[in-house]
């Protein structure tokens, strides 16, 4: 185990991390049906992205929130959803680092899976 302190660290847990989302029952379909995700152009997104939130690089230009109303629209994007995005990004991250930037990347993705399923539902309602 090795500790979460590099791009490179981000990359190998950015594509672990698809690779099972992927094959996940409960949330591959929405990538792979739903937003049809072109995975060349998302995952340096989601690289940048994580990078900006871990390391302050600021080098994701983007707005998360903004990308997933319009699949909420399509498929309603529930709490069960997240809590499995979460479970899923947290177990890829237990299995392969350990340390300060490995826990500051599970806490800062459980506040953006309450935020964003918070988000949907209130959108939905609407």
């Amino acid at each position: 185990m090795k500790k979460l302190e590099s791009r490179e660290d981000i990359e190998h847990l950015v594509n672990s991390f698809y690779a099972k989302v992927v094959k996940d029952e409960t949330i591959g379909f929405f990538f792979n049906d739903v937003a049809k995700v072109d995975w060349d152009k998302h995952l340096p997104k989601m690289y940048s992205f994580w990078e900006s939130i871990l390391f302050g690089q600021m080098s994701y230009k983007g707005n998360p929130m903004g990308v997933h109303f319009p699949i909420n629209e399509i498929q309603a994007m529930e709490q069960k959803h997240f809590d499995r995005w979460l479970k899923l990004w947290s177990t890829t991250i237990e299995e392969n680092f350990v340390g300060e930037n490995a826990d500051m990347a599970i806490y800062k993705s459980e506040n953006i899976a309450k935020l964003m399923a918070f988000k949907m539902e209130l959108a939905r309602r609407l």
